[in-house]
């Protein structure tokens, strides 16, 4: 069976969705999405995605065609049409089919597009053994220019970053700001563990302030550990006792070398695997 996809209201096969090669989500990236996951039937934190997308429109001016809870419901039935219990779900909203022109005033119609279906970021087995990553020379968005917390169809920041990472071997990269400082990863954000201190950069880093990131912060404290929102350098990064990223499709996976650096003893440690254990029950809502 076709998977089906849902633009603005109806359902299409996966090989007759289509939008005008004209939109200026397609021109010039001039649009915003989400990344979800649904784990058993549930999306997970479904109404924190859907303001952060309100969120990321209101900041580029883009009034959206529906209502939330008219996107909840679309979610639910797109998941619903494929069968999907386990998946990841995609929302893209973009500014609609306009002149070759900049100016958004002369576009029409915003398509709200959903996609649902599987995802596999990372292989099973680097989860039990960790990631390798490098730091890049590609710096993160300044945020003068244009905010990291906007989720815009532009990735081309980030793209830009994977391919450098991806030349040097590794299959994520990390990214530092403007003042050089530690920002995130091309897709996730990044946590580093000190003498049991959890730590992570702060929103003014220049970050997306991730949902899976949120949840690990509340998790962490669950657990009785200290959590810091704190501007981090590589050096925090090199001399730390264990290392990980978070992400709505990577979910909790451990980092144990860096820009050729073996983070602690080289294997996942026990703070991370503890709240990957923890985020797995909350997530599956255990």
């Amino acid at each position: 069976m076709s998977l089906k996809i849902w633009i603005n209201g109806k359902l299409h096969d996966k090989e007759d969705a289509k939008i005008s090669v004209y939109d200026h989500g397609l021109l010039y990236g001039d649009g915003v999405f989400e990344g979800l996951r649904c784990y058993s039937g549930r999306v997970f934190r479904i109404d924190e995605h859907i303001e952060r997308l309100w969120d990321s429109a209101q900041a580029i001016r883009l009034e959206l065609p529906l209502t939330p809870s008219a996107l909840h419901e679309a979610i639910d039935e797109t998941l619903r049409v494929n069968e999907i219990h386990d998946g990841y779900i995609r929302v893209v909203v973009t500014r609609g089919a306009g002149t070759l022109g900049l100016d958004p005033n002369l576009t029409a119609d915003p398509q709200v597009i959903i996609i649902a279906d599987r995802i596999a970021l990372y292989p099973e087995e680097l989860y039990e053994s960790g990631l390798e990553i490098v730091t890049v020379s590609v710096i993160r968005n300044h945020q003068a220019a244009l905010s990291p917390r906007i989720k815009s169809l532009n990735y081309l920041n980030n793209i830009l970053a994977k391919i450098e990472g991806l030349k040097a071997g590794c299959v994520e990269a990390l990214m530092l700001n403007s003042h050089g400082e530690v920002a995130e990863c091309t897709g996730d954000n990044i946590f580093v563990v000190r003498r049991r201190v959890l730590s992570t950069p702060p929103v003014e880093a220049g970050i997306l302030e991730g949902i899976t990131r949120d949840a690990v912060i509340e998790l962490g404290r669950e657990a009785g550990l200290e959590v810091r929102e704190v501007p981090l350098t590589k050096h925090d990064v090199y001399i730390a006792d264990e290392c990980f990223l978070t992400g709505t499709a990577a979910e909790v996976i451990p980092v144990v070398k860096v820009d050729s650096r073996t983070i602690g003893n080289g294997q996942p440690g026990p703070v991370t695997c503890d709240l990957r254990e923890r985020f797995f029950k909350l997530a599956h809502g255990e």
